[in-house]
């Protein structure tokens, strides 16, 4: 039976992963906490992504299609540029990757709900998606950089900010 206890003990860990991604040049141990892999926290940020901008949709029938898209991106994509680290020889289980990479677009979660929240001008929108992209992008890229060989780095990092790129473009289209 799930218990209170268990429910705290995740939210603390899914809180301690975030806190990671928010101030990633104070990670202890190069995010030793994020080693520690979890998917709660990262499709809690997906489902919180996915219903903000399907509820930013013009026609209340594109909602679902926004929505669908939305996850699929995030995890699809996610799936590939795991799958890209590991044949580049990256010391990194799929999940933990696709752990860093889940919680890594909470930055741009708080963008989409900011530009929704502020739907005031374009320019506003726009800000907020790029300190969020450049937030998400350096908290991944710090992370997974540390796991590939030297001479592979930029093969890794690329696909990283590729899928951060495709993110925050799905946030300013809607």
């Amino acid at each position: 039976p799930i218990t209170t206890k268990m429910i705290l003990r995740d939210v603390r860990g899914i809180a301690a992963k975030l806190k990671y991604v928010v101030l990633p040049r104070a990670r202890v141990e190069k995010g030793a906490g994020l080693r520690e892999w979890d998917l709660w926290g990262p499709l809690i940020l997906c489902l919180m992504l996915s219903i903000v901008l399907a509820a930013q949709t013009k026609k209340a029938d594109q909602a679902g299609q926004v929505f669908a898209l939305v996850f699929v991106v995030v995890w699809i994509g996610s799936a590939v540029v795991t799958a890209n680290a590991l044949l580049l020889k990256g010391k990194i289980s799929f999940f933990q990757s696709v752990c860093v990479l889940g919680y890594c677009i909470f930055p741009l979660v708080i963008a989409a709900i900011l530009s929704w929240v502020f739907n005031l001008y374009r320019i506003v929108k726009i800000i907020f998606v790029v300190i969020g992209f450049t937030w998400a992008t350096g908290a991944s890229v710090g992370f997974m950089s540390d796991l590939v060989p030297e001479d592979r780095k930029v093969l890794a990092v690329y696909p990283v900010w590729l899928f951060y790129v495709a993110i925050a473009w799905l946030i300013l289209l809607t």
